[in-house]
């Protein structure tokens, strides 16, 4: 479903040329869960945006291959591109209230994907966001669906940004950092969502993160991000109970030891 291949992302707007990402490959099939973790600045959401095709093409070169079900994103036409996000890829940002716009309400938001992608009713792309608002577990979805972002809570708002990226059933979804901003309970409640929707859909999922507790928890298999380059990956249990790489082992230590133990039972 997904190949991407020696991925070079260039900054050019400094007098010196900046890269960011060096050499990235990822492959994907559809129901895969993979993650992406990395502290700070070591690349893994820029690999995200370009995938997502959300990298400006004017400030910044990028070399290699980014292959979505035979379409090469990063010289495709933009209408090609257009046709794609929202639509077969989905985005889910790490703070919905710099994503959801205070002036509209919950309901015209989440139903945004279809006026652009399909040709349904207002009728009908009401009931298609009741059913996403109701998938996601917001209780009286009706009425979410009138309420403005400030309304809700971080929880829910989070899973009004699942609704809107789910509700043209995506094949790849990428969540970049979607739980950073929730208190632990609440991560817990996203990370079981993420899987059910994975199970239900069969939606790929590309979960971007610098908690490696996190992505034990959803990822089938990691990818470890430092300084631009992918350092290791591999299987989840083998990252994270056998790491080769130091910089792993670190990320690993620095796991609270109150988690790290209760995983390794």
């Amino acid at each position: 479903m997904l190949d991407v291949v020696d991925l070079n992302i260039e900054f050019h707007d400094h007098l010196i040329p900046e890269t960011v990402v060096y050499d990235f490959d990822l492959h994907m099939d559809p129901g895969d869960i993979v993650g992406i973790v990395g502290e700070s600045g070591s690349g893994k959401t820029m690999s995200a945006l370009a995938i997502a095709g959300l990298l400006s093409r004017h400030d910044m070169q990028k070399r290699g291959q980014i292959v979505f079900n035979g379409t090469e994103l990063l010289t495709c036409e933009r209408a090609k591109l257009r046709s794609l996000q929202g639509n077969e890829i989905s985005m889910i940002f790490q703070e919905p209230m710099t994503s959801l716009n205070p002036v509209r309400k919950i309901g015209w938001q989440v139903e945004e994907s279809l006026r652009i992608h399909t040709g349904m009713t207002k009728t009908e792309r009401y009931e298609k966001a009741i059913e996403a608002l109701s998938d996601v577990e917001l209780p009286e979805p009706e009425k979410v669906y009138h309420m403005y972002p400030h309304e809700l809570s971080g929880g829910m708002r989070q899973r009004v940004m699942i609704a809107a990226a789910v509700i043209c059933k995506p094949k790849l979804m990428i969540a970049d950092e979607p739980t950073t901003a929730l208190d632990v309970t609440v991560q817990a409640q996203i990370i079981e969502l993420l899987k059910r929707i994975n199970h239900k859909q069969n939606t790929a999922i590309l979960f971007i993160s610098h908690d490696l507790s996190l992505v034990k928890q959803l990822c089938e298999r990691v990818l470890v991000m430092y300084q631009g380059r992918i350092v290791e990956q591999g299987e989840t249990e083998q990252i994270f109970h056998h790491p080769q790489e130091l910089y792993t082992q670190n990320l690993i230590k620095a796991i609270p030891k109150i988690v790290r133990n209760f995983e390794m039972r």
